[in-house]
Parts: C-alpha cells; sequence; structure tokens
C-alpha cells in the first residue's frame, strides 16, 4: 500500500470514529457531564432550587440518550463506557456534596457519611465485578435491582435539594417534604444495598459456572 493511501485510510478511520463518538446519543451524554459539573457548583453555593433543575434535566437525558441509541442503532462502545460512568458522576458526586452540607447532617435520621460511603462503595464494587467478569467472557448485564436502585437514587437526591431549597424559604419546610426526604434517603440505601448483594451473587454463580 502507497504512503498515500495509508494517509487516506488513517484519515478514513478518525473520520468514522469521530462521527461515531459524536453521535446524538454521546452528546447527550456529553451534556449529562456538563450538567454535572454546573450542579455541583450550584449546590456548592447554595443554590439549591437551580441544582434540582439540573439534576432532573441531567437524570432525563439519561433515559433519553439511551432511547435514541437504541431506536436509530447508534449503540457504541465508547457510549456504553461513557453512559454508566455519566450516571456514576451524577449520582455519587451529588451525594457527596449534599454530605457537605451541614443543615443535612443536623436532621435526626437523615443523610450520613456512612450513607455515601455505602453509595459510592457498591458502585465502585459492581464496576470491578463487571470489568472483570465481561473481560473472562461473562454476561454481566444490569439487573432489574440495579434499575430500581438508580431511581430511589435519584428520587433521594432531588428530595434533599428540595428539602435544603425549602429551608431557605420565609415559610420552612413543610412536613411531607421533610418526611419523604427521609424516607427516600433510607429506600434508596437499602436498595443499594440490596443491589450490590445481588450483584455479587450473581457474580458468585458465574465464576463457579466457569470453573
Amino acid at each position: 500500500m502507497l504512503p498515500e493511501d495509508r494517509k487516506a485510510l488513517r484519515a478514513e478511520r478518525a473520520r468514522r470514529f469521530w462521527a461515531s463518538a459524536l453521535n446524538l446519543p454521546n452528546q447527550l451524554t456529553f451534556l449529562r457531564l456538563a450538567l454535572a459539573v454546573v450542579m455541583f457548583c450550584l449546590i456548592a453555593w447554595d443554590f439549591y432550587l437551580a441544582s434540582f433543575v439540573l439534576f432532573v434535566i441531567a437524570a432525563g437525558t439519561d433515559w433519553l440518550d439511551g432511547y435514541f441509541a437504541r431506536k436509530y442503532g447508534q449503540v457504541t462502545t465508547l457510549g456504553r463506557i461513557l453512559d454508566p460512568f455519566a450516571d456514576k458522576v451524577i449520582v455519587c458526586g451529588t451525594f457527596i456534596f449534599l454530605v457537605a452540607v451541614p443543615e443535612l447532617l443536623e436532621i435526626r435520621f437523615g443523610l450520613r457519611p456512612w450513607m455515601v460511603v455505602v453509595i459510592v462503595g457498591r458502585e465502585l464494587l459492581v464496576t470491578a465485578l463487571r470489568s472483570f467478569l465481561e473481560d473472562q467472557g461473562a454476561d454481566f448485564s444490569a439487573q432489574f435491582s440495579g434499575k430500581l436502585k438508580m431511581v430511589l437514587q435519584c428520587v433521594a437526591a432531588g428530595a434533599c435539594l428540595v428539602y435544603l431549597h425549602g429551608r431557605t424559604g420565609l415559610d420552612g419546610v413543610p412536613a411531607w417534604v421533610h418526611w419523604t426526604m427521609i424516607a427516600s434517603v433510607w429506600a434508596a440505601v437499602l436498595s443499594t444495598v440490596y443491589s450490590g448483594l445481588a450483584y455479587v451473587l450473581v457474580a458468585y454463580r458465574l465464576l463457579r459456572s466457569s470453573r
């Protein structure tokens, strides 16, 4: 092959790669990551209502990018890596910033640092197990418990942001917001533990069957 042909081939491969990497689903994933950074800044600056709005938008685009990827056949390797990465950044990052807010730590039965450790630890464990098992050729697909965990975590994070916004108002926080926040936080933690155990059990079965 002539040098000119090799150069043209490399250029064509690069063009195809960037066309695939910058498809609509992946653009939405990059947008989620950008929104997450802005949202973290707003939480740190006590703009809780704006943070809540961005959190809802970011969580909504999680469903949207998956929908477009499946509908138009635009599932890519980069997208399979970035999509769960963006989920973990948004959810884990939000809880890390929330647990740094003193007002939440004053609430009885509210969010605690150990809960955030459980949430982040579960994500790291499942990611490690998935990487190892899929490298061995095993199918370690997402489980229903993992999807339920994601929904409850999003509800809990959103409830915490609404609660913090209510504390800045003149009328205070309604009782239903207070108890919804507490209930959703504990539901998120329990579902996280259950989901983690479910994935560990699946990993154990896959490892036993591969022997």
